[in-house]
């Protein structure tokens, strides 16, 4: 029997015998190819994916840190309220589950650190940290190279400061002109009333003044609700028609201004310069910081509510109140102005003197007096929420 030994010559020749070359290196590269592109879409599909849990995270962290702040949730509520922010804010970036797969829980993967420090008087600072995270699925090309996913993780932290705690002094400067008698078109009550044979329903409304006065109180309302101990709140008032009226000294908390304002009536002309002045003159004063620092310790926020529904008789009167208009502006005093029902040129006066025009309301009616009056003590009041990190 003659045993096979291959010549030399042959071998060269298997050697050199390109035939199916391709079908090998196909084989050995295309499971390589197909695991590089799934990983290119998957790196594109994690970098989203992070994208989209950071502006998660970072809502979630700030939803909590004004809840705590502002509704006065507990931690534990936090947590639940920053997991099931993500988890909703998520649900619209994520892909769907098949149907035998469990969704991806966020809040199993959610935490929440609150610090909370007691700064000046009652106020609160809170510290607010939001860790969450969420697997990302790989293709199924990706499983070439034996990835099947892959784990996110992001941070979001948070500071809310009660502001409403914070120190500040207003000064109220309103209009009590005799056109302050006229009546609005909102709707005060209603009544039965005949004509004839019939009967119909007839409606009362309330006038300027008694509008005003409702607005104000709520004012020092919300005032006292954010200062319930009297030591951080100082309120006083004055009106004017065609003169200055017996002011309201500045005094701590608000019962003196409410009182004041209960009792303003409708009557006589319109110049608000000495008015306006008898304002910013009290709370640039010197002795408005010192009674702040002796009882709180703080530099309080100071704030002038100017409010009209008329033109003041003489221009005169408008150029006066502009200059000190400027010079409340220099001080630092916040000046919040509310034209209501007025004509153009009382609405450019309180236009000019407003800080800026987020502090200018055009009042048309109660509801939109009351509404200006109560923005007016929300953001005296406020509570400011801030992304760190």
């Amino acid at each position: 029997m003659r045993s096979f030994t291959p010549s030399l010559a042959v071998l060269r020749r298997f050697i050199k015998n390109k035939n199916g070359n391709f079908s090998v290196m196909a084989a050995l590269i295309l499971p390589v190819g197909l695991g590089a592109a799934g990983l290119a879409l998957d790196a594109s599909k994690m970098i989203a994916s992070k994208a989209a849990l950071q502006n998660a995270a970072d809502s979630a962290a700030l939803a909590a840190a004004s809840a705590l702040a502002n509704k006065g949730i507990t931690p534990a509520q936090a947590q639940k309220l920053a997991a099931d922010f993500v988890s909703g804010q998520m649900s619209n970036q994520i892909d769907s589950p098949e149907e035998l797969e469990t969704p991806f829980n966020f809040g199993d993967c959610t935490k929440v650190d609150v610090h909370d420090l007691s700064t000046v008087g009652s106020a609160k600072k809170y510290n607010v940290k939001v860790t969450t995270c969420y697997d990302v699925q790989y293709t199924a090309l990706s499983a070439f190279l034996g990835k099947e996913g892959g784990r996110l993780t992001v941070t979001s932290s948070t500071e809310s400061t009660t502001e409403s705690k914070n120190a500040l002094s207003m000064y109220l400067v309103l209009d009590r002109s005799g056109s302050m008698s006229e009546y609005t078109e909102t709707v005060s009550g209603s009544y039965t009333c005949r004509y004839g044979r019939k009967t119909y329903t007839c409606y009362t409304y309330y006038d300027k003044i008694t509008a005003l006065r409702m607005a104000a109180t709520n004012l020092m309302s919300h005032l006292k609700a954010s200062d319930p101990a009297t030591t951080l709140v100082r309120t006083g008032a004055v009106s004017y028609n065609a003169e200055m009226q017996p002011a309201q000294a500045v005094s701590w908390g608000v019962s003196n201004v409410s009182t004041y304002i209960s009792k303003l009536t409708a009557t006589g002309g319109t110049d608000s310069s000495l008015a306006f002045k008898t304002a910013y003159l009290a709370l640039s004063a010197a002795t408005e910081d010192t009674a702040h620092h002796d009882k709180n310790g703080q530099v309080p926020s100071k704030y002038i509510v100017f409010m009209t529904d008329g033109d003041n008789n003489y221009t005169s009167a408008d150029t006066a109140t502009k200059q000190w208009c400027d010079k409340a502006r220099t001080a630092g005093i916040e000046v919040y102005s509310v034209a209501f029902m007025a004509p153009s040129r009382g609405q450019a006066l309180l236009n000019y003197c407003a800080t800026s025009t987020a502090h200018y309301f055009a009042a048309e009616d109660a509801d939109d007096l009351n509404a200006a009056f109560e923005y007016i003590g929300e953001r005296a009041t406020e509570t400011a929420t801030r992304l760190t990190q």
